[in-house]
């Protein structure tokens, strides 16, 4: 428990605002235990109602989170706090940040002249030439284009039609293991999570049935190269899922389709299976380089009309400067054969280091993408081994709910000769555990 911060307060809004001035004024620290309701009521002078009303609030609000018997601690990334990822240790290879490598990244270009306007975009918000561009990508995949709309990148648009369609308390369903700033933001928007396991496949049905007997009011999911397994949908999953969907037809279908290819073989995907409530987003960072904060999403009329409203009721647009830049950069052949050639060797380096671990036993989850999630016993052991072979690589809790342990290992810059030297490294770091862990 943390012992170096005194809560203080005589009402609820007291309370919760003394917890969230010691998490902004980082006092208090991810994973950090808050008192007991009846002891933090006693210490106080307040009933446990008070204080329990205070815990409810900060719950809401995505600061804390409540683990049964573990009792309720600070959220991993809370709300109000400004926290950046770790800085990497000087020496170490990052292979824990799911970076693409930038060596398949094109160089921006912005326009070289902007002239000045009168008013907004807000009757004008996207280009042309971008809607067209999009709506293209979209139809390779068979994923319906009548209606598009732009976003600030996923997790903009994803905040978005989660807080236009639930009300705080409403549940969604998320993977297990998931995008870890995904499972930040849904409490952070007063949301509750479902989780549904994942395999090989993608989410599983037996994990979606039981989320939608549940009441989950939105599922968020990814279909194909899903981080950090690399799982994704077999035509067979995407059936079994939209069979399950099709009973459910109040409920939001949210893919965040972010490792989308600009050219190959359309995948299967629940978003072109003419399901009622749906959104597809597509994003352009991992392909076009990080600082594009640009995503396309698909839907249908009712959804892409709610999420368009909010939008225009806040920043109003995307950057058109944005905007044509990513177009030209989605027309330029040089460009597309540069991301092709980068898909090409991102499935080479997980491909070799999936197999190198293969031969010494260790089983890493198949897939594609950039990450590769090895499941361990114990993640601190292999982290902190591996760190003091100079790798630097994520550790699963930020990833899972109910899943099992594991690490997630970014390959997408990781040359196959440094994949081989990984994993003997990986196996030694396993030996030493057992053998001070037992096994």
């Amino acid at each position: 428990m943390a012992t170096q911060y005194a809560i203080s307060g005589t009402t609820a809004k007291g309370i919760a605002a003394s917890v969230e001035r010691g998490v902004s004024e980082g006092e208090l620290a991810p994973g950090d235990a808050l008192p007991p309701v009846r002891r933090l009521a006693d210490d106080l002078g307040v009933s446990p109602g008070t204080v329990a009303t205070a815990y409810k609030e900060l719950r809401g609000r995505g600061l804390v989170v409540t683990r049964g018997r573990g009792g309720t601690v600070i959220a991993q990334a809370p709300s109000v706090a400004s926290r950046r990822p770790l800085r990497v240790p000087d020496g170490l290879v990052d292979l824990a940040g799911g970076h693409p490598d930038p060596a398949f990244l094109p160089v921006l270009c912005p326009p070289a002249e902007l002239r000045p306007r009168f008013g907004s975009h807000r009757a004008a918000p996207r280009l042309d030439a971008l809607t067209g561009l999009t709506r293209a990508w979209y139809a390779r995949d068979e994923v319906p284009a009548e209606q598009v709309s732009f976003a600030h990148g996923a997790l903009d648009c994803v905040a978005r039609l989660l807080a236009v369609e639930l009300r705080p308390g409403d549940a969604v369903a998320v993977e297990d293991p998931g995008f870890h700033h995904l499972l930040d933001l849904v409490p952070a928007l007063g949301l509750r999570m479902v989780p549904v396991p994942v395999d090989r496949e993608g989410i599983t049905p037996d994990g979606l049935a039981t989320a939608l007997r549940a009441g989950v009011r939105a599922l968020v999911c990814t279909p194909r190269g899903q981080n950090p397994t690399g799982a994704s949908f077999s035509p067979a999953r995407r059936d079994a899922l939209v069979a399950l969907l099709r009973d459910a037809p109040e409920v939001l279908v949210v893919e965040d389709d972010y490792t989308a290819p600009l050219e190959g073989p359309a995948a299967p995907t629940l978003a072109a299976a003419g399901l009622e409530r749906w959104a597809q987003v597509r994003t352009v960072s991992k392909r076009l380089g990080v600082d594009l904060r640009w995503a396309g999403v698909a839907g249908d009329p009712v959804t892409i009309a709610r999420h368009d409203g909010r939008l225009l009721m806040t920043s109003g647009w995307v950057s058109h400067i944005l905007q044509d830049t990513v177009a030209r950069l989605l027309a330029d052949p040089a460009v597309v054969r540069l991301v092709t050639a980068g898909e090409t060797a991102y499935a080479e380096r997980r491909r070799t280091l999936t197999q190198a671990l293969a031969g010494y036993g260790i089983r890493a989850e198949p897939g594609c993408g950039m990450n590769v999630w090895v499941p361990v016993r114990d993640e601190s052991a292999v982290v902190n081994g591996l760190r003091t072979r100079g790798w630097w690589v994520a550790a699963g809790a930020r990833f899972r709910i109910d899943a099992p342990t594991a690490v997630r290992i970014t390959t997408a810059a990781l040359p196959p000769a440094e994949c081989v030297r990984l994993a003997a490294d990986f196996a030694a770091v396993l030996g030493d555990a057992q053998a001070t862990y037992g096994g």
